[in-house]
């Protein structure tokens, strides 16, 4: 007996001073690659038609090749909903912050996203190896930044003590980003070669849903993502107090196999599954979702 009408269900969530018409969001993804142009203009007119959020692959590549800026121009065919501009925590430590805020106004990013990623660059032939100071640039960037300043991690999730510290820093979310979905690790070394201790990695991280489980205290500060496939997973991280959930690899594939039309079927379907779950459980809005008693957690043995 859910006492539910379909046709009330709010799914609206409020997002970085814009209302956001379901808890979804596009995640970061490419830029300044073979086909990162074609490939972001089928995200961001899928973004525009569902009126998403969308974030940009890491405009890093602009320092050196401004050629590509384009590629991250997504405004142009989704001017009304969030862009988020993408770029790695090191370099915010090693660039000049005037030069980063230059890129991010350039593309006409309504936010940035700092992304945490000493796993993947550990098994790029040429990624970082030294991660001193990045705590101390990021807390002085956020307190210079002109825009919002989000930080996530690139699949293997963020320590509660760390998610502590970038909110009290004054970030305006923190993207978890927990294990289960793409793992860069196994990409990067596949990329260079170097695969010989990669599936050691394997279940590398934290889950999405342990951290969530942690962080009850930062209402409306989490964005989830990493693994997300379907509207139960959403559903899920949402009754666990997520804000957003984001998605990557399923609209990867959405695209190769029919553009942004595909894109907006899966998210459709998403919704379509997530509304489903709020009306079997009563839930007339997301808050409703995260009441006592909607979210039966087993017990681990």
């Amino acid at each position: 007996m859910p006492e539910t009408d379909w046709n009330s269900l709010n799914t609206r969530v409020d997002f970085l001073d814009w209302t956001s018409p379901a808890p979804l969001f596009i995640s970061c993804m490419t830029g300044g690659a073979i086909g990162a142009l074609s490939f972001n203009r089928e995200l961001a007119l899928a973004a525009a038609q569902l009126g998403l959020a969308i974030g940009t692959g890491s405009i890093r590549v602009l320092l050196h090749h401004p050629e590509y800026l384009d590629d991250f121009r997504l405004k142009q065919w989704a001017p009304a909903v969030p862009l988020l501009a993408n770029i790695g925590a090191v370099v915010i430590r090693d660039e000049d912050s005037t030069r980063i805020i230059e890129l991010v106004k350039q593309i006409g990013a309504d936010a940035l996203v700092i992304h945490l990623n000493p796993g993947q660059e550990l098994f790029q032939a040429d990624g970082d190896r030294d991660f001193r100071g990045v705590r101390t640039a990021l807390a002085a960037f956020i307190n210079t930044a002109p825009f919002p300043v989000i930080v996530k991690e690139t699949g293997f999730g963020i320590a509660p003590d760390e998610v502590d510290f970038l909110l009290s820093a004054g970030a305006a979310y923190v993207d978890i980003a927990g294990s289960g979905g793409a793992n860069w690790i196994r990409v990067e070394a596949y990329r260079s070669g170097n695969s010989a201790i990669a599936p050691e990695f394997d279940h590398w991280g934290y889950r999405s849903s342990e951290l969530l489980e942690q962080l009850s205290d930062y209402p409306g500060k989490i964005l989830a993502s990493g693994g997300l496939r379907n509207g139960t997973d959403c559903a899920k991280a949402l009754a666990l107090g997520a804000t957003l959930c984001g998605m990557a690899t399923p609209l990867a594939r959405a695209v190769s196999l029919g553009g942004h039309e595909a894109v907006v079927e899966h998210l459709g379907n998403t919704i379509q599954s997530l509304k489903s779950i709020m009306l079997l459980t009563g839930s007339a809005t997301i808050q409703d979702l995260r009441r006592p008693g909607v979210l039966v957690k087993k017990n681990r043995c």
